[in-house]
């Protein structure tokens, strides 16, 4: 096999009337670095002069890369006078045929703001609206189970009480003793600098029974036990388990929904009760250490301190808060499309919608009770 010849491009020296090209302009060929760099300061050189001729006749062998290199020194056009091997036609009509193909620009989005908030007020309304037609399937569903309670869904009533109560005292006995221990500690510190050492009990009481401990419960629940509730059930849409309760006729509300709802409210009362009942035992912990009072003396003023409408408040958004996670997570999980990308989506937005409703609901308890155990 012959070697092919370097490829080179030379200017008529006499007349300086046209340019030569000659050689192998082969891929292979241009690759060599000091070949590929010489060409280039010549075809940058070649630009500039576009009224001259070129021969391209003396080309051995021409390929794609070649011809682009021309094509790109000649301004993506044929020069006006262009001697040209009819082997090597083909080539420059493809580049031709290829630099009158129009690229599509992408439409730049017609919706200004007050389209785009229209836009997103109709999302929530949407949202707002599945979100209430779930609440009425509760309802119906709540109805069917007083009437006929031997027939009701016992079993994933009792599986969604030990996974959504039970095995979350853990996290929340630990979150709740490092929050009585750091609330404790913090007030300690001021109330001894006044002489007011006796009143962290009000403080800790008030705090922990009626605010802290319900919302701190409702906090860790919805970004465990929500998030876990829209997994499963996006899940289930994603491996079609959910088509196949439908054509089976089992009632998606009744077996999946409403045991969820139930086994929360009944659960977050009682994990509200446990997040108290550490948080005060981490504050009784750091007040002995800081301010030396004894647990018994603290366990002595806790019941004049938070009077006992505190207790039931805490519990009634305990149960609310329980409700309300649930029936978001729910909500979210219903609606994930069959595909993992909207499982992700569907899971965050969950947990951050939930956190957000229990926020708003603790604000509107607040107004409510505003008078009530003091």
């Amino acid at each position: 096999m012959l070697r092919e010849k370097p490829p080179t491009l030379t200017l008529d020296q006499q007349n300086q009337t046209g340019f030569h090209v000659a050689g192998a302009w082969l891929v292979h060929v241009l690759s060599a670095k000091p070949v590929i760099d010489d060409l280039k300061i010549q075809l940058e050189q070649a630009k500039a002069q576009t009224a001259l001729a070129w021969d391209l006749s003396q080309i051995s062998a021409l390929d794609h890369i070649g011809a682009q290199m021309l094509w790109q020194a000649w301004g993506k056009k044929r020069p006006a006078n262009l001697i040209l091997n009819p082997a090597h036609e083909g080539l420059f009509e493809r580049l031709e045929q290829a630099n009158q193909i129009t690229i599509p620009r992408p439409a730049k989005p017609r919706l200004n703001r007050v389209m785009r908030l229209g836009a997103v007020m109709l999302g929530f309304l949407e949202h707002l609206r599945g979100f209430f037609i779930l609440l009425g399937q509760l309802v119906l569903d709540i109805g069917l189970f007083i009437r006929h309670p031997l027939k009701g869904p016992w079993k994933e009533l009792s599986a969604n009480l030990y996974r959504t109560g039970f095995q979350a005292l853990g996290i929340t006995a630990l979150v709740g003793l490092l929050i009585g221990v750091v609330l404790s500690y913090l007030s300690a510190q001021q109330l001894s600098a006044f002489g007011g050492d006796l009143f962290i009990v009000n403080i800790l009481g008030m705090s922990i029974v009626r605010e802290l401990g319900p919302m701190l419960a409702a906090i860790l629940i919805a970004g465990r036990s929500g998030s876990a509730i829209t997994a499963q059930l996006g899940v289930m849409r994603v491996t079609e388990e959910l088509d196949a309760m439908r054509v089976m006729g089992i009632p998606q509300g009744y077996r999946l929904i409403m045991p969820k709802v139930l086994a929360l409210a009944v659960a977050m009362p009682l994990i509200v009760i446990w997040t108290d009942v550490m948080a005060l035992i981490g504050g009784m912990i750091s007040a002995q250490i800081i301010l030396g009072m004894s647990p018994e003396f603290f366990l002595y003023k806790l019941p004049d301190a938070v009077p006992m409408a505190n207790y039931w408040i805490g519990l009634g958004k305990g149960s609310v808060f329980g409700i309300l996670i649930a029936l978001v997570a729910c909500h979210f999980g219903l609606r994930i499309k069959p595909n993992t990308e909207s499982l992700g989506q569907g899971t965050t937005s969950s947990v951050v919608i939930a956190i957000t409703v229990v926020i708003i609901a603790d604000a509107v308890f607040a107004v409510i009770f505003s008078k009530a155990g003091y």
